[in-house]
């Protein structure tokens, strides 16, 4: 999308994406009020929204280093999907919370991260409970009488997952008990057997045997229970689900069979993506270039490498964003100051003091504080997106709007102290020897 933005924002909206900034962290929401240089990106991935609304799938992956901005990448497609009614779902892959080759966990931590433009995570309740309602209002409408209701819904639920009761019989038995166990007023069974329906492990045996399931979801049955939330998700008037398997690259840390598994796994995922497996599914993964191209990442599985093999080596105005994967280039000092002029004037739109900071904390200041920044962190403009956000929200902008003899220019000197560094961040800084850095005016 282009830089222009709107001429109204929300102060809701507008004061979400800030105070995220000013804490270092990526806005959840709002982030196409910060986007710069995703235009080029917006009508290839547009398309390929709409078709999953049509009951297409898609599967993208996206490379790029630390601090090229892959977590705001795929926040901001994430709005894209909310703005077509998706439910979505961001998953942090880790070694010891959300191992990759255990299928089961990760759909575990989808519907624990599910949320809706209406419900925060985790949605899956309002969404079945949404599900059972057009259920009842679709057998009304069909002349059903309220004394045969229940029964006319009981035979179109079983019409609508007949597909995924072939794979995953317990998904709609846990359905069905679901509904049973809220007729009948019992809360707690009714909320242990959506848990298990959720993929939560040791569920009360009492729920379970309520519901008529057995044990707990594998990784096989992960699959099935995918396709069962598909098609709820759809019949209670969602168009898809937006899934992002965050941080990838984590993979190349594990133990080699565990990653051998892994990759599998994910190898796996895909072809049932492209085989239709999962009609109204949009599913990104995101990783660092060592990660795709690299001995221990995904070079290490030839039929996982063969699937997402895009050429990159042309230059990066020309890649397709068509592809199977999408490179990230990162900040230059250049953008890093267009993107900070950008959340100055955002940030005006609800001061105290507008002019003030527009006069202040002019373009030409803006790209010093980014070069400053960049600077401290060893001269990678690529690294520096996230501490200089923070520090021009912060240390400046903030101090502008309320302090009127604040001058950032005579009053402010840039400190970087490591306890507010990532790791990668940390690294940089002392390659650099940084410790107060004072601005270059």
């Amino acid at each position: 999308m282009s830089n222009a933005r709107p001429s109204t924002v929300s102060a809701a909206r507008r004061r979400t994406a800030i105070d995220a900034l000013r804490r270092g962290a990526v806005p959840e929401s709002g982030l196409d009020l910060l986007a710069t240089g995703l235009d080029r990106f917006a009508p290839a991935l547009d398309v390929e929204l709409d078709a999953v609304t049509s009951g297409g799938s898609v599967f993208k992956a996206v490379r790029g280093e630390y601090g090229s901005g892959k977590t705001f990448f795929t926040r901001w497609l994430g709005e894209r999907a909310k703005q077509r009614n998706f439910a979505v779902a961001e998953i942090q892959v880790s070694e010891t919370e959300t191992p990759l080759h255990r299928l089961e966990t990760v759909y575990r931590r989808l519907t624990e991260r599910l949320t809706t433009a209406s419900f925060p995570p985790s949605a899956l309740r309002p969404v079945v409970d949404a599900w059972f309602y057009a259920l009842e209002e679709d057998a009304l409408a069909a002349g059903a009488e309220e004394d045969d209701l229940a029964e006319e819904v009981q035979r179109l639920m079983a019409a609508r997952l007949t597909e995924v009761s072939r794979h995953a019989p317990s998904f709609a038995a846990a359905l069905r008990g679901y509904r049973t166990a809220l007729a009948a007023g019992d809360e707690p069974t009714a909320a242990a057997v959506l848990a298990w329906l959720g993929g939560q492990p040791h569920v009360a045996a009492a729920a379970r045997r309520a519901a008529g399931v057995r044990g707990d979801l594998d990784h096989f049955g992960a699959f099935g229970f995918l396709q069962g939330l598909l098609t709820v998700l759809r019949d209670s008037g969602h168009r898809g689900l937006f899934v992002v398997l965050d941080e990838v690259e984590t993979l190349q840390r594990v133990r080699s069979d565990a990653r051998d598994k892994a990759l599998n796994a994910l190898r796996q995922l895909i072809d049932e993506v492209h085989s239709g497996r999962f009609p109204g599914l949009y599913l990104v993964i995101t990783g660092t270039p060592a990660f795709y191209d690299g001995r221990q990442g995904v070079q290490r599985l030839a039929p996982l490498a063969q699937r997402l093999a895009t050429d990159f080596s042309t230059d990066p105005r020309f890649d397709n964003p068509r592809a199977v994967q999408l490179r990230l280039p990162g900040f230059t000092e250049e953008s890093l100051s267009g993107l900070g002029s950008t959340i100055r004037d955002l940030y005006a739109m609800g001061a105290e003091a507008p002019e003030r900071i527009k006069a202040l904390a002019d373009d030409a200041y803006v790209a010093d504080l980014a070069r400053a920044v960049s600077g401290a962190l060893g001269g990678k403009a690529g690294v520096a997106p996230r501490l200089f956000l923070k520090k021009l929200v912060g240390d400046v902008l903030d101090r502008i709007d309320q302090f009127e003899e604040f001058d950032p220019r005579r009053h402010y000197r840039l400190t970087v102290d490591s306890g507010e560094l990532t790791t990668l961040e940390r690294n940089l800084a002392d390659a650099s020897s940084a410790g107060d850095i004072d601005l270059e005016l």
